[in-house]
């Protein structure tokens, strides 16, 4: 592996750093303004009346809340592990085969860990 560390010049890799680094507070900021959010309309409409349909849409709402937290965790936990192999020296390296990972995949998706063909594998499996 670290012989093609070296096609990733220090700087690629200095500024992956950076908008890992902010990519990860964007999303950690998103959700905690989403529960901030949440939690101001209930204090200013907890103690209303709930009609059904409310409550439906409610549960709608939390369920795509749900499904939104946990890409957010994932994502989160990709982003932390690019840092983490930004460390070791291993960033541009699949966690799975070790390969490289191209150069413009690591430019438009900073926190990928696995090459394209390993992130649709288990996409697929989810």
């Amino acid at each position: 592996m670290p012989e093609q560390q070296s096609t990733l010049s220090r700087e690629f890799i200095a500024q992956q750093r950076s908008r890992l680094e902010a990519l990860r507070r964007q999303v950690l900021g998103g959700e905690l303004s989403a529960t901030s959010r949440r939690r101001s309309f209930e204090e200013l409409h907890g103690d209303e009346a709930a009609e059904f349909e409310d409550q439906a849409q409610d549960s709608a709402q939390e369920e795509v809340r749900q499904a939104q937290h946990d890409v957010d965790d994932q994502r989160v936990a990709d982003i932390e592990r690019a840092l983490q192999k930004i460390d070791d020296g291993t960033y541009g390296y699949s966690d799975i085969s070790g390969d490289p990972i191209p150069q413009a995949r690591l430019e438009a998706t900073p926190e990928a860990i696995v090459t394209i063909e390993e992130a649709q594998a288990r996409e697929q499996r989810r």
